[in-house]
């Protein structure tokens, strides 16, 4: 292309000759017309690179002072380029500022404004054009994302090499690249070929399992498991399962304590793991107790291993002889074999010798004349039993029998005898269950007495059937004595027939206790939702009336006066609702008669106001459902269930919850 370029320039020179130069500023010069014979880079070129001087040589010597930034220019889509123009011998230079962008066309430009040191000019602006080397794109990545880091990506010129490098991260391994989806390498740096356009590459990572091994010190001490493999990162947990007889002491890994690790350790997985549990052989301790003689133990020793065997020989002091093993032995065996499988407390048993009489009362006492420890075959013991208040004696059981009171025991052996009272209940009338209650009380309806704040009496109280209070504790039951049962769950009183509840009870009762007072807030819901047969009846002041089975609905209070009849009309079980939006009031000494099938476990008095308050010696039936509270004066008696949102207090009250 060169030697074309350059015969074409020499033609042109030729025609120039004959013709003549032009003249600049009109002022003929005669001599060889100035021509531009190359250009680095040529006309057409590509691939030229970023950092390329350009260059144009002319024919003949030019007048330097007319080879400049005017005369001289790049471009690229129509912008001028920054450079500096030079001229040396028979070649002006265009030394760029800054780089050539890739894969641009350039346009360089020689004008007519150059001259030749006679002041010939050029003839015609020569024009030539080139194009940089284009930029590719290197995109890497990781798969899977987490399994290392990968470098290397970006743009790069064409034909430059490119390095790329894979570091894998914690429980991965790197196992070769991919270039669009063919296998390029195995090796984690890895220079890619000369850019021939965009290529993908991948860094391919492999999860590597660790391994955890649990060994066993000393091996029959327990069984920890067996080894497992684990991912990077994962969470194991390995339980020491210490065997029968052996305590786990602690884990330890090339004989070393792992802190903080319990007989259950849950740890992330960083690498492979060898953990030994380590077992210790139980040690237990034997107390005997011993009062009127004496016991031999054999070996006597401060402890015992696991599954050791103690001899124990009792020796009774005089005037005694040995009767019994208790504690964490029984029987009569004399000598007696221990076997030693956790801490043990045995008392060996001496009694005078004679006969004992050991009596038994519950609600109740019992005394001895005469008041012995033991007794000679053939004495004589008179017992009287004496009830506690609200108890009757009923009989003797055990080594007595019958009802006799005071009752004569004949000393011939050792006697065990029981005294029975029995709490004193008038029978509810008309207090049975009904099959089909207007309003289901769910779980409420197995309480005589239920609420939420507070549970108070004062005086002697009688209840039949369970308490129970929630959210509220026991604490907020007084005047009942209660005494909690060895279960945890419920209590008993002296004053209640049945159990009592509370939330701060041992599971299940808390969860019991809150469904409870829940069917009872649905129980009041439903009970202000039954259609009303009869509004405002007798305008809220009921006096010595009697009442057939309905629905009554007082938008204020209800106020009893007199002596209420609830006529069931001979259907047993009628039903009889009253919604009350104030409180209810019972005046003193009212009653409330049940005739014709009405029972009080079908009568409900719903009532949202204050509370509902019952004047002394009442004699009340049905349940009631308060929103607030309940309120009983002094002797009044319920047969029912009082039901309240809050507290019920109660002052010497007799309270019986229907039952069949």
């Amino acid at each position: 292309m060169i030697a074309k370029k350059l015969l074409t320039t020499i033609a042109f020179a030729f025609v120039l000759l004959f013709s003549g130069c032009a003249e600049d500023d009109f002022v003929g010069v005669d001599g060889l017309c100035p021509l531009v014979v190359s250009t680095v880079p040529e006309d057409g070129d590509i691939d030229v690179p970023l950092n390329q001087v350009i260059t144009a040589t002319f024919n003949e010597k030019m007048n330097p002072s007319t080879i400049t930034k005017a005369s001289f220019t790049v471009s690229a889509n129509s912008a001028l380029i920054d450079g500096t123009v030079s001229y040396n011998g028979l070649t002006a230079t265009f030394l760029p500022d800054l780089a050539l962008e890739p894969d641009t066309k350039y346009t360089g430009t020689i004008t007519t404004m150059a001259k030749d040191e006679r002041g010939n000019a050029l003839q015609e602006n020569y024009v030539w054009t080139f194009t940089t080397l284009p930029e590719y794109l290197v995109v890497v990545s990781s798969n899977p994302t987490i399994g290392g880091v990968t470098t290397g990506g970006g743009l790069f010129l064409k034909g430059t090499p490119v390095n790329v490098t894979a570091v894998p991260n914690n429980g991965y391994t790197f196992t070769n690249w991919t270039v669009n989806g063919v296998f390029a390498s195995n090796l984690p740096t890895y220079t890619l070929p000369p850019l021939m356009g965009d290529v993908t590459l991948v860094a391919n990572y492999t999860l590597v399992p660790y391994e955890i091994i649990l060994l066993a010190n000393p091996t029959i001490g327990g069984t920890p498991g067996v080894a497992g493999f684990y991912n990077f990162g994962s969470t194991a947990t390995v339980n020491a399962n210490p065997a029968i007889g052996y305590n786990f002491v602690n884990w330890t890994e090339n004989g070393v304590i792992v802190p903080g690790a319990t007989a259950t350790y849950a740890f992330t997985v960083t690498g492979d793991r060898t953990l030994q549990a380590n077992y210790i052989l139980k040690t237990y301790t034997l107390t005997v107790i011993a009062v009127n003689g004496t016991v031999l133990k054999v070996p006597s020793q401060t402890t015992y291993n696991h599954g050791a065997s103690v001899v124990l020989t009792p020796t009774a002091a005089t005037g005694y002889e040995f009767t019994s093993w208790s504690g964490d032995a029984t029987g009569t065996n004399n000598p007696l074999t221990v076997l030693m499988d956790g801490n043990k407390n045995i008392t060996a048993n001496f009694s005078p010798i004679g006969f004992t009489l050991n009596v038994t009362a519950v609600n109740g006492t019992v005394t001895k004349n005469p008041d012995q420890l033991t007794y000679t075959n053939g004495d004589n013991v008179v017992l009287t039993a004496t009830p506690d208040s609200g108890y009757e004696f009923t009989s003797w059981s055990g080594d007595a029998t019958g009802t006799n009171n005071p009752l004569t025991v004949l000393m011939d052996g050792n006697k065990n005898i029981t005294a029975n009272f029995t709490a004193i209940v008038q029978p509810p009338v008309n207090a049975g269950l009904c099959p089909n209650p207007a309003v289901d009380l769910g779980m409420a309806g197995n309480y005589a007495i239920l609420a939420e704040s507070a549970i108070s009496t004062t005086g002697v109280t009688s209840v039949t059937g369970d308490m129970g209070i929630s959210p509220l504790a026991a604490s907020f039951i007084t005047g009942f004595g209660l005494t909690l049962h060895s279960s945890g769950t419920y209590s008993t009183s002296s004053l209640v027939t049945g159990k009592i509840y509370a939330a701060d009870y041992t599971s299940p009762t808390p969860s019991n206790l809150t469904t409870t007072v829940d069917n009872m807030h649905t129980a009041f819901t439903t009970a202000n939702g039954l259609a009303p047969d009869r509004t405002e009846y007798l305008a809220g002041n009921l006096n010595n009336v009697t009442l057939p089975a309905g629905v009554y609905k007082y938008s204020t209070g209800l106020l009893l006066t007199n002596t209420i009849t609830l006529d069931g009309g001979g259907v047993d079980c009628a039903a009889f609702v009253f919604q009350i939006a104030g409180d209810l009031t019972v005046s003193n000494n009212v009653k409330i008669v049940l005739i014709n099938g009405a029972k009080a476990d079908n009568i409900f008095w719903v009532t949202a106001g204050a509370g509902a308050v019952i004047g002394s010696d009442v004699d009340f039936s049905g349940n009631i459902l308060s929103k607030t509270l309940i309120s009983l004066e002094a002797r009044s008696t319920v047969k029912g269930r009082l039901l309240a949102q809050t507290e019920v207090t109660l002052i010497g009250n007799t309270v019986v919850k229907p039952s069949n």
